[in-house]
């Protein structure tokens, strides 16, 4: 009983990802459409790398605590360089979603 608020958590972690993944962006009417089409897959590449990555982190960190927790320092050491490949997802998608939003307004 003592991992229903996990399982409940990690279900809406889940379907809060979902939602932020498959929500449309705004259409602009703009000037070359292949152009748009560009900057929305690049943005939509970045959000999902963005989600992706924060879940690595997240993971990383309960790996390094678990680590922490019952004194296995490799487990702790696999949760740091999670969050650091988490941290590194997280910042090329907002780099690729920074791109898509330049590409766009570039279009105008």
């Amino acid at each position: 009983m003592k991992s229903l608020p996990w399982i409940l958590a990690a279900l809406g972690l889940g379907v809060a990802a979902y939602v932020v993944i498959n929500t449309p962006g705004p259409e602009y009417a703009t000037g070359n459409d292949s152009i748009e089409s560009a900057a929305r897959k690049t943005s939509a590449w970045g959000s999902k790398n963005r989600v992706t990555g924060k879940g690595t982190n997240l993971g990383g960190k309960i790996k390094e605590g678990i680590g922490n927790l019952t004194g296995n320092p490799n487990l702790a050491d696999e949760g740091v360089a999670d969050q650091v490949a988490g941290s590194l997802k997280d910042a090329a998608g907002s780099v690729a979603q920074a791109a898509g939003q330049t590409i766009h307004e570039f279009n105008r």
